[in-house]
């Protein structure tokens, strides 16, 4: 097969072209359609194989994820029960709905016995969370030194039943010139424990009816 087979070559009467000629031209025409297949028929299969064996991979995973888990399962129930014993004894040391009103008292009184001036202590409407554990807000105004709001903390912190106060928007200032007296002011939360008896629509326990504010307590009482 020479170069001078090709120029001389007519279209109108390929079936006299040099037989080597056809072959070459075969080869060509052949990879041509090869070469045109893949790119508009195999490239798209391929790509669409590719993610195919990715999810086929990840579908794996899942699978050998949730084999485990049901393996586990019978485990998993019993640490479940035994974490929910262990909320429940934890929550049964909070105070009882019968025991809110004299701990707000106690509240009262402990800041009394430090030495701070309560100018303010409003409790506010109970709420029921979750439906095992209510909290109650506590509106304060107090005046006294850092040592007398550290032993406030301290004597909360030993009365008979767990007493848990959250700080919210409370803010401890200087007051005026006085040296070494401090004002607290702001919203506290305690919390008591729901009664299983404490039932409501749908199972879940209603929220208590609120407790009537206590009267500040004043200096010196």
């Amino acid at each position: 097969m020479k170069l001078s087979d090709f120029r001389n070559l007519d279209f109108q009467n390929a079936g006299g072209w040099p037989q080597s000629v056809k072959w070459a031209f075969c080869i060509l025409l052949f990879g041509v359609i090869m070469v045109g297949g893949w790119y508009f028929l195999i490239s798209d299969q391929q790509e669409d194989l590719g993610k195919r064996v990715t999810q086929e991979e990840q579908l794996k995973r899942d699978f050998h994820d949730k084999q485990t888990r049901v393996a586990n399962l019978a485990a998993l129930k019993a640490q479940l029960d035994e974490m929910r014993d262990i909320l429940r004894q934890l929550l049964r040391q909070l105070p009882s709905k019968t025991e809110m009103p004299a701990l707000l008292v106690d509240i009262s009184q402990t800041a009394l016995s430090a030495g701070l001036e309560t100018q303010l202590f409003q409790p506010g409407a109970e709420s029921v969370k979750e439906g095992f554990y209510a909290e109650k807000p506590i509106t304060l105004r107090m005046r006294g030194t850092y040592h007398q709001f550290g032993t406030f903390i301290s004597g909360v912190a030993a009365l008979p039943r767990v007493v848990i106060l959250t700080m919210h928007n409370v803010s401890l200032k200087p007051v005026g010139a006085s040296l070494g007296m401090l004002s607290l002011e702001g919203t506290v939360k305690t919390y008591r424990y729901v009664e299983d008896d404490e039932g409501g629509d749908g199972g879940k326990k209603a929220p208590a009816k609120p407790a009537k504010p206590a009267p500040a307590p004043k200096r010196g009482a």
